[in-house]
């Protein structure tokens, strides 16, 4: 038997056709195997940086906290604009303690997981430096462990707009703000 061989107009034997037909699937798997392996790679640096992270955020004292988080998280995850406001803090005079509306404190309440996309206006992204350069954000509710009342609330922002998008994966995000609340729990006024 007979048939065109894929590339070429020629006739080639059925074997030679099934040999070329495996020899493109191995291909095809060889470079699957390659992502995998890629995204393997940067799941493992990603793991790293947040528990590096981690590890600044248990050594450091309380009072430090709050510009820690931020500081670190701006310079290890590479994000260009990150703000950070907490309530129910023991210091309600501090800078992290400003400017939290009754309709943020209602809408990190409802965040169940974090909220990515575009920043369709959110009243929190005017905390950032440069609220019109956020086009996609990350919003986290920071919980002091998980099924508790939220009592802050991290803003991520980048100037792309697929650095944050409903696309994509949520779950370091999700470890990054149960992190961030078990960590900055302690600066509570009251605690549960």
């Amino acid at each position: 038997m007979q048939l065109t061989h894929p590339h070429s107009q020629r006739a080639v034997g059925l074997q030679e056709r099934q040999a070329l037909m495996l020899r493109d699937k191995i291909k095809s798997l060889e470079h699957r195997i390659m992502d995998m392996i890629r995204h393997g790679h940067e799941n493992m640096v990603l793991t790293d940086k947040l528990h590096r992270w981690a590890c600044d955020m248990l050594a450091a004292p309380a009072a430090d906290l709050p510009v820690l988080a931020v500081d670190n998280i701006r310079e290890l995850f590479q994000v260009p604009q990150v703000a950070l406001r907490l309530w129910d803090v023991s210091d309600a005079d501090a800078a992290y303690a400003q400017g939290v509306t009754p309709s943020v404190r209602e809408q990190a309440a409802a965040l169940e997981t974090p909220y990515v996309g575009a920043s369709a206006g959110f009243e929190a992204v005017q905390w950032l430096g440069e609220p019109a350069q956020a086009a996609s954000v990350a919003l986290m509710a920071l919980r002091p462990a998980p099924g508790q009342d939220a009592f802050g609330l991290l803003v991520l922002a980048s100037p792309d707009a697929q650095r944050f998008n409903s696309q994509m994966g949520t779950e370091l995000l999700e470890r990054l703000a149960q992190l961030a609340g078990a960590a900055l729990s302690v600066l509570r006024a009251s605690q549960d």
